[in-house]
């Protein structure tokens, strides 16, 4: 299982550095980035916005790469009460406060489509986490966001 879930994040990591704090999150392992956490070098918040600058800065403008499709509106809110719950010692699993992204043809409960690469379902709101979503919640990762995939 837990390969299943460092490849989901492996394969669709964005590199980011944290500017709120000191800690680098290019080529962190997820041990590493739970260690910044811990030692309160990083927060989750900050992981979440050094991604989206990563994601704005290579993906949006730059060189334009539109491998993201779609950003969670709700990742920060899920960052700071995943904060809050480490501050008060509850630890949900390996992923605690880790952004992820998932691909576009995996449902979520977030308020984005799952358009499978498809113009067709790209107002497809499910409301509903697959299974896999429902486990990297469970081990306390952020969902920041959908993937981009070929059609179908």
């Amino acid at each position: 299982m837990r390969k299943v879930i460092i490849g989901l994040l492996l394969a669709t990591a964005v590199p980011a550095v944290v500017s709120a704090k000191t800690v680098a999150v290019e080529e962190q392992s997820i041990d590493q980035l739970q260690a910044a956490m811990t030692s309160d070098k990083a927060s989750s918040v900050d992981l979440v916005r050094a991604y989206l600058a990563r994601i704005a800065a290579m993906d949006r403008k730059g060189p334009t790469l539109r491998a993201v499709i779609a950003l969670n509106p709700d990742a920060l809110a899920q960052a700071k009460a995943l904060d809050a719950e480490r501050k008060a010692g509850r630890i949900r699993g390996p992923l605690h406060g880790v952004p992820v992204l998932i691909k576009d043809n995996v449902e979520t409960a977030d308020a984005m489509p799952t358009t499978a690469g498809s113009l067709a379902l790209k107002d497809n709101l499910t409301r509903r986490d697959a299974p896999v979503v429902a486990q990297l919640r469970a081990a306390g990762a952020v969902i920041l966001g959908k993937t981009n995939l070929s059609e179908w």
